[in-house]
C-alpha cells in the first residue's frame, strides 16, 4: 500500500543525517558505484606510507573501512556533528581527528605528509594539500564530478547552465598543476540513482546539503507533492552521480 505524502516527508524530515553513512535509505534508493573500488584502492595506498592525512572526513565511515593505518593518520571534518562521529570511530585506532574549516590554510606544517587523500571534498584547495606533500607524495582522491544528480538539482532550483560546468576533471587537473603537481591517473564515469520516493529524496537532499543549497521541507513543499505524484505515476525517479578518481604527485 502507498504511504502518503506527508508520513514520507515527516518520517524523512526526523531521520538523523549525521556522519556519512546511508543505510536509511536502503530499499528506498540505490546508487551505482564506481568500476574502480577507492576504498579498497585507499587501503592499498594506505598500508604503503609511514604518514597520512585524510581531508575532510565526513563521519569517518569510508576511512574506517580500511585495514590498517600508518604510523602517522591525521583527519580533518568540519561539521561538529561528524567531527564527534569520526572522533569516535577512528580516535581508538590511533587516528588524530583535527576540527578544521573546509578552507586555507590547513593546521599542519609543511611537508607533514607522504599521503593526502579525500573522499567527495566539497572544495578542494590544491595549493595547501601540495604544501603539506612531502616531496614524492600523493594526494590520492574520489571526486563528484561535473552535472552530479542534476536531474535532482534541476527539478528543485531550475537549469543550472553554470553550475553543470564545475568539477570538470580535465579543469581539476589544471588546477592541481598549476599548484605544482603531477597528474598520475584521471578516471572518470556517470552511474545510474534511483529514487523509489519522495521521502529518500528528501534524505538525500537533508545529507548531501551542497545539492540543493539551503533546502528544507517548508522551502519546497509543492516541489515535493509534484514529485510525490510523478513517483507515484511515472516510477522511480532516475538520476546520474558523477565521479572522478583522480592521484596526484608532488615532485621529488
Amino acid at each position: 500500500m502507498t504511504r502518503d505524502f506527508d508520513a514520507l516527508v515527516a518520517e524523512a524530515d526526523a531521520a538523523p543525517v549525521d556522519g556519512w553513512d546511508f543505510s536509511w535509505l536502503d530499499g528506498r534508493a540505490t546508487e551505482a558505484r564506481p568500476s574502480w573500488g577507492y576504498q579498497q584502492l585507499l587501503g592499498r595506498r594506505l598500508s604503503s606510507v609511514a604518514s597520512a592525512l585524510d581531508l575532510q572526513t565526513g563521519g569517518g565511515e569510508v576511512l574506517a573501512g580500511v585495514p590498517a593505518f600508518p604510523a602517522t593518520m591525521a583527519a580533518t571534518e568540519a561539521w561538529p556533528a561528524n567531527l564527534d562521529r569520526a572522533t569516535r570511530l577512528l580516535g581508538p585506532r590511533g587516528v588524530v581527528v583535527v576540527a578544521a574549516r573546509d578552507e586555507p590554510p590547513l593546521p599542519f606544517a609543511d611537508a607533514a605528509f607522504e599521503l593526502v587523500t579525500s573522499r567527495h571534498p566539497v572544495t578542494v584547495w590544491w595549493a595547501e594539500i601540495a604544501r603539506v606533500l612531502t616531496p614524492g607524495g600523493s594526494y590520492f582522491a574520489q571526486h563528484v564530478g561535473p552535472a552530479s544528480v542534476f536531474e535532482l538539482v534541476e527539478f528543485f532550483l531550475g537549469p543550472q547552465p553554470d553550475a553543470r560546468r564545475k568539477r570538470d576533471a580535465v579543469a581539476e587537473s589544471a588546477a592541481a598543476r598549476a599548484a605544482g603537481l603531477e597528474i598520475v591517473d584521471v578516471r572518470s564515469e556517470r552511474l545510474r540513482m534511483e529514487f523509489f520516493d519522495v521521502g529518500a529524496v528528501v534524505y538525500f537532499l537533508r545529507k548531501v546539503i551542497w545539492t540543493v543549497p539551503g533546502f528544507t521541507v517548508a522551502g519546497y513543499r509543492d516541489r515535493l507533492r509534484h514529485l510525490h505524484r510523478q513517483i507515484e505515476l511515472q516510477g522511480p525517479l532516475v538520476a546520474h552521480s558523477s565521479r572522478h578518481l583522480i592521484e596526484a604527485r608532488k615532485p621529488d
